[in-house]
């Protein structure tokens, strides 16, 4: 198995500071080896998500620490979380998050702003990676104008622009009908092949079945 590229140690996320306090993760301990394909599991409200977030740097917990390859993101300033994001991880949500008044291609493209990637290069990337979730011919097309799974594929090749090491994906065929589930499970294990690491909260049971490793989070701790 190769080395870790994820691991958390006795990572803690208490939401509010009243005395109604949320305890949404309690000291879960985990390692994810790079190149991987894991599944996060559970109950819904009992933490996954948030396990999720907390691994990509959009929020930071309340104690302990999250290592990306060797660095302590927990450590990080935002700016410096947002530059680590913007260069080693991709996210892909459950309802896409897709800019409604840009084009599949400018979707895209938007994702490489933030690494001043050159226009012209940008274009061409986009391009390119329309054609490996297979919507070449949709590159003109607005949001609106795309089932769901399109919508999807389009966010998954997105997220794919700056050419991270990780992609974190919440539910991201939890939206879908089962035609467009198979669609994009097809890209999400094709994808895995060229040795991204992927990490996926799921409620679906045959996703859960493929993935090397399985985590189930209950009641905010890792179920061993």
């Amino acid at each position: 198995m190769n080395k870790s590229i994820i691991r958390t140690e006795n990572l803690v996320k208490i939401y509010g500071k009243s005395k109604v306090k949320t305890h949404a993760l309690k000291g879960v301990d985990i390692e994810i080896p790079d190149k991987s394909f894991s599944c996060i599991i559970g109950p819904s409200g009992h933490g996954k998500s948030t396990l999720l977030q907390l691994i990509g740097g959009l929020d930071k917990p309340t104690e302990g620490n999250i290592f990306i390859d060797d660095t302590n993101i927990a450590e990080l300033s935002d700016s410096e979380l947002a530059t680590l994001r913007a260069k080693k991880i991709g996210f892909v949500f459950q309802f896409f998050n897709l800019l409604p008044n840009l084009t599949a291609l400018e979707n895209i493209e938007v994702a490489m702003m933030f690494t001043k990637t050159a226009p012209k290069a940008a274009r061409a990337k986009a391009e390119e990676l329309l054609a490996l979730v297979g919507l070449a011919d949709k590159a003109n097309a607005n949001p609106s104008e795309l089932s769901g799974g399109q919508q999807q594929r389009v966010s998954i090749a997105r997220a794919l622009a700056n050419d991270p090491d990780i992609l974190l994906m919440d539910e991201p065929t939890g939206n879908l009908d089962s035609e467009s589930e198979e669609e994009v499970l097809k890209h999400i294990f094709e994808i895995h092949k060229t040795g991204k690491t992927i990490v996926i909260v799921t409620h679906n049971n045959e996703l859960a079945d493929k993935a090397e490793l399985l985590f189930e989070i209950r009641d905010g701790q890792l179920k061993v």
